[in-house]
């Protein structure tokens, strides 16, 4: 298998709740090298470049005012099948339907508010990794 990277994103309601360091560890256990991290303060444009594909659907202003309405720790994580383990780790965008024991299951307030983004695919893995980090800010050894 080859190690991929994914775009891991922790949500201001779970920033706002102090529980970066606890989810942190959840991904280290999963097996996830952190390669970039930061706190950042979304602005509008970003937030809307970042769910672009997501503009003409009915959630697209909801979700944009709750990404920047406080900061949020936005990560490069890397190993093998990243993406789909990332995706997996994480759970359903509904944590009703989470299953047990995923991020969302635990952590996330609601639909919109479910706490995590994460990369679907190596493309968008690609892009949104562009959009908040320079490649000057990865460190990794497999570059």
């Amino acid at each position: 298998m080859t190690i991929e990277r994914t775009l891991a994103i922790i949500k201001p309601n779970l920033v706002a709740k102090n529980l970066i360091g606890e989810i942190i560890n959840r991904f280290e256990i999963a097996g996830f090298k952190i390669i970039a991290i930061k706190m950042i303060q979304l602005t509008k444009a970003k937030a809307e470049r970042l769910y672009n594909q997501h503009i003409d659907k009915h959630f697209f202003s909801d979700l944009i005012n709750f990404m920047i309405s406080g900061p949020i720790v936005v990560s490069i994580l890397e190993c093998e099948n990243a993406i789909e383990l990332y995706r997996n780790l994480i759970g359903d965008t509904n944590p009703m339907k989470a299953e047990k024991g995923t991020l969302r299951a635990y952590y996330a307030n609601s639909h919109t508010e479910n706490g995590f983004h994460g990369s679907d695919s190596k493309k968008s893995a690609i892009f949104e990794i562009n959009v908040f980090f320079k490649k000057n800010e990865i460190y990794s050894n497999i570059d």
